[in-house]
């Protein structure tokens, strides 16, 4: 099931899905930004895999290489690496767990729902679309105020488009997780960007700063 845009209004249907029968009956189902809600929302409640990539209504107009790297994805169950050295490491080091993530917005519209998967332990990735400095500060001091950020093993940040100048958000970044001893890199191509690769949520990850790769070791799909 691949979206074709994303919006707003995707939590309204969280509590009318029929989740035992999406889990009786597994199948692909990508989007990302508004979509989010219900990629996170299905992974929760049925342990499946979903992912955060292109939808259909950007296939023509955005990099071509995002449907090429995402059908490359769904048509193998070996393990990927992706290069993620167009970014930067702002804090170094490696991290482990479940690659959970999406739009920093819909993340935190979930906090105290039963439709969010536990960050503790994963891989966390955010991205963002369009929000001043001071709301981006707002939603990552709710995270953590939440305690939803005391957990997580690393930190992914993704394009921020029309969110301001980048170092000020990576300096944001920085402060909000410079005490939890845990890799922070940011502005890899995820998100509203041109460049939107596809990532699998719930998987199990490994990230490293030194050779800026995100790696799974073993595939998405049941082939």
């Amino acid at each position: 099931m691949f979206c074709a845009r994303g919006g707003y209004g995707s939590p309204r249907l969280l509590d009318k899905i029929h989740y035992a029968l999406i889990k009786e009956n597994p199948k692909v189902f990508v989007g990302y930004s508004d979509i989010t809600g219900l990629l996170m929302a299905i992974h929760r409640k049925t342990g499946l895999i979903t992912f955060h990539g292109p939808m259909i209504r950007e296939l023509a107009a955005k990099d071509q290489s995002n449907w090429e790297n995402l059908l490359s994805l769904l048509s193998s169950n070996h393990p990927v690496k992706w290069d993620f050295t167009v970014g930067t490491a702002l804090i170094e080091g490696k991290a482990a767990g479940p690659l959970i993530g999406g739009n920093l917005s819909l993340i935190c519209n979930l906090i105290g729902t039963d439709f969010l998967p536990s960050l503790n332990g994963c891989i966390l990735f955010i991205e963002e679309k369009g929000e001043a400095l001071y709301r981006l500060d707002r939603m990552l001091t709710h995270l953590s105020l939440s305690a939803q950020l005391k957990g997580i093993s690393g930190l992914i940040a993704g394009r921020f488009e029309g969110c301001g100048e980048m170092s000020a958000i990576n300096q944001l970044l920085t402060d909000t997780v410079s005490n939890m001893n845990i890799p922070l890199i940011t502005d890899i191509p995820v998100g509203h960007g041109q460049k939107n690769l596809a990532l699998p949520l719930g998987i199990h990850a490994e990230l490293d700063t030194d050779k800026m790769t995100l790696s799974i070791t073993e595939g998405c799909v049941t082939m």
